[in-house]
């Protein structure tokens, strides 16, 4: 299956490179038809070679945007594949890139990299500040690219478990102001909505002794409830269906929370049933029958 699913993408590669450039070809034409009939003159006085000149420029420019766009598409396929060595060596390529688009992906990819088991805790590090500097890259490369912000996001919480709890607790607020502009700008991007749902859920579960550390060091922590988490952890599943395992089974710890034991059992129930693709997945699994077996005593 995914040989064919390969062999489909090429298929569309190739035929919508040829579609462009032969619309890029009949624009040439047509723009070379319309300045004869207007200045006829030109042609005397243009030099052959600079016609040349801007017309290979034309086709390299053209070249070069369906190259870039051709890499993104072999990453995000890659991406869907688990390939996430294969997928690291890709974009690693286009590291000093200009394009927010490339170097969000980097950044996933480092981070994904860094989750790898086998992984060394020194190489973890390091993936994780490299991850979380091309996100940084990437948000100043462009502020209007929505997935810049969610990567940034989730990279300088990473960071922050290597910072120490003042750091990460400050860090929250710049968090969650760029889950909120990613959401912003892409309403319909379930993994912002849910990462915003675990950062609700992650400061509404912090113990009386916890709060009372953190008012210690600052004036006014971020706080949080389980009804907040729960309403974005029901808007993911609303904009994507059974999208990620873990919005799954953070409905059902949730409704745990809430002491609503019928949906917690029905969301848990979910998120064991879930295909386990991924290392994630297959916690995701374990966890799921240990807070079911919890309900059922």
């Amino acid at each position: 299956m995914a040989s064919v699913s390969l062999f489909g993408a090429l298929k569309r590669f190739v035929s919508r490179n040829v579609k462009i450039r032969r619309m890029n070809e009949r624009i040439w034409t047509d723009r070379t038809r319309t300045s004869n009939r207007k200045a006829s003159f030109l042609v005397a006085v243009t030099p052959l070679s600079f016609l040349i000149y801007e017309r290979v420029a034309h086709f390299s420019s053209v070249r070069a945007l369906d190259s870039a766009q051709e890499v993104l598409e072999q990453a995000d396929y890659l991406y869907s594949c688990g390939e996430t060595q294969k997928l690291h060596q890709l974009l690693v390529r286009h590291k000093d890139s200009d394009d927010a688009e490339f170097l969000w992906r980097l950044a996933r990819a480092s981070r994904d990299l860094a989750l790898l088991s086998g992984i060394s805790a020194d190489e973890k590090k390091r993936l994780t500040y490299e991850a979380f500097d091309y996100a940084k890259k990437a948000l100043e490369k462009n502020q209007a690219c929505f997935a810049a912000h969610k990567w940034f996001a989730i990279c300088l919480s990473d960071v922050g478990d290597y910072e120490g709890i003042k750091v990460k607790i400050g860090n929250s607020y710049t968090i969650r102001n760029h889950l909120e502009q990613a959401i912003e700008l892409n309403p319909k991007d379930a993994t912002s909505i849910h990462i915003l749902g675990y950062w609700c859920f992650e400061f509404a579960e912090l113990a009386w002794y916890q709060r009372k550390v953190v008012a210690v060091i600052f004036a006014s922590p971020p706080t949080a409830t389980y009804e907040e988490a729960l309403a974005f952890f029901l808007k993911a599943e609303e904009v994507d269906p059974n999208f990620y395992s873990k919005n799954l089974l953070m409905l059902g710890k949730t409704y745990m929370m809430l002491r609503d034991v019928k949906p917690a059992a029905l969301w848990l129930t979910k998120a064991r049933d879930y295909p386990a693709v991924t290392e994630e997945d297959k916690q995701v699994h374990k966890e799921a029958l240990e807070l079911l077996k919890k309900l059922d005593g």
